[in-house]
């Protein structure tokens, strides 16, 4: 019994186990987890597009006493600030009183782009008594999961004279909603026959939006008129504007807790507002001697393409002209910068643990996971951040006693992915990916834990502390 005993202790002592934070946490910090949730959840809600996360977080911002900043502004210690991309990416930031040459700048990178449906720009047609939406899908997603839900249109319609309308159907409870057609099983036996890929094909994703016919018998296409009709009659638009439009359909449920013991969030979006919801608090609720930047950008789930991507120069002009602002020159800056790439991570799923290696996959409820690499197979793509890097951030994660645990997508053979860590790095800014596990990931409709929702945002005090 003595000889257990002792293995117990030095098995403690030099073993490594993850550990489930509410397990920790005590009653207080139980309630902060939940707290904290509740605005998150709000967030969601409010922000199903990157266009209306940013919106929400100028608004949050200017609630906080930041102004916004342009290039050439001047700026001193202090000052808080926030710089908007074309209304679809933000960047909120707090100039620190350390030196920014030896310093640097500690920036934390998330996207608030999500998988969703786009709609085409010569979109609306009749058919067999109904008016559709043709439709592009945007980023990574199983067709066949976007069929036979409720669906809302956010976006805008740009008018001829340059007027912007703002849509968003679907979310009172007094709306409409809209929907994708699937087929019924009792004529879909070739369907089913086929590969899961091919149940849905993406060219069948036209959303249904009419079905009642303008009374006219002179008309030929009745109820295509008639949705038109309700457009023009709503939002003053023609058919020629949706030419200049940016919609897209998205579910229509809002966040939800999940379980009976409401420890879990289900919601559209988590990937990646469950990253950039507390990077962005982190900023807003924290002073820190350091200059920090939480950067909230668009288009990741295609690459990061585009003039909102992180690829786009813009970001890295922002810090320059931080830079000259204070005097510091941007090569050294950006030598001494570091970066927390904050994206979401895979959490392990005992019902299809066939493509995960467990030992090394992010459990839920374990804390915020750091991935060191992302990419596929040999690594391909990835960043691959060095140990001394990671040393840095697990030293700081320790000294705030934060709560956090390292993960991979997947068996090395099977998973894999990328987000915007390695744009970041090129930029010679030592960076490592860490953010929230997330259970059916790109779904309309995901699963993520409370716990490791606060976790991140204990590790973004701890990074800018």
């Amino acid at each position: 019994m003595a000889d257990t005993s002792k293995g117990k202790k030095l098995l403690k002592e030099l073993g490594y186990t993850k550990q489930n934070y509410f397990e920790t946490a005590d009653k207080a910090e139980r309630k902060a987890i939940f707290d904290y949730a509740k605005g998150y959840m709000a967030f969601l809600d409010a922000a199903k597009t990157e266009r209306e996360a940013c919106d929400y977080a100028v608004s949050a911002a200017q609630a906080k006493g930041f102004t916004e900043y342009n290039f050439g502004d001047p700026l001193q210690a202090g000052d808080k600030k926030y710089f908007v991309n074309r209304g679809k990416s933000v960047v909120v930031f707090r100039v620190g009183e350390k030196d920014l040459e030896e310093d640097g700048i500690r920036i934390i990178a998330s996207h608030i782009d999500a998988p969703r449906i786009d709609i085409k720009q010569n979109p609306l047609y009749e058919d067999s008594g109904m008016a559709f939406l043709k439709t592009h899908y945007y980023g990574g997603i199983k067709k066949y999961q976007w069929t036979a839900i409720p669906l809302a249109l956010h976006g805008v319609i740009v008018l001829k004279s340059g007027e912007k309308i703002d849509v968003r159907v679907g979310e009172d409870p007094k709306d409409p909603v809209f929907y994708i057609n699937d087929l019924l099983p009792h004529l879909g036996g070739d369907q089913m026959a086929g590969k899961a890929g091919k149940i849905i094909e993406g060219e069948q994703l036209n959303v249904l939006v009419g079905g009642l016919p303008y009374a006219d018998e002179e008309v030929s296409e009745k109820i295509k008129l008639n949705v038109l009709a309700a457009l023009n009659k709503q939002y003053g638009v023609t058919e020629e504007d949706l030419l200049s439009a940016e919609l897209s359909a998205v579910p229509a449920f809002g966040a939800r807790d999940i379980g009976f013991d409401r420890a879990l969030i289900g919601a559209y979006g988590h990937d990646d507002r469950v990253c950039a919801y507390p990077a962005l608090t982190a900023v807003l609720d924290r002073e820190t001697p350091h200059t920090v930047l939480a950067m909230l950008v668009d288009k990741e789930e295609i690459g990061s393409e585009g003039t909102t991507g992180i690829q786009c120069k813009v970001y890295e002009d922002l810090m320059e002209e931080i830079s000259l602002a204070l005097g510091a020159n941007f090569r050294k800056v950006r030598a001494h910068s570091m970066c927390l790439s904050s994206d979401v991570t895979a959490a392990y799923d005992p019902n299809f643990a066939g493509v995960y290696e467990k030992q090394n996959s992010a459990i839920l409820s374990c804390g915020t996971a750091m991935c060191k690499f992302t990419g596929a197979r040999g690594k391909s793509g990835s960043n691959d951040a060095n140990a001394e890097f990671v040393g840095l951030i697990r030293k700081m994660f320790a000294e705030e006693g934060v709560v956090w645990q390292t993960a991979e997508l997947g068996k090395v053979d099977i998973g894999g992915g990328g987000t915007v860590a390695k744009f970041v790095a090129q930029l010679n800014i030592d960076t490592v990916d860490l953010g929230v596990p997330v259970i059916s990931m790109h779904a309309p409709y995901e699963v993520i834990s409370k716990a490791d929702l606060y976790s991140n945002y204990k590790a973004f005090l701890a990074f800018m502390k």
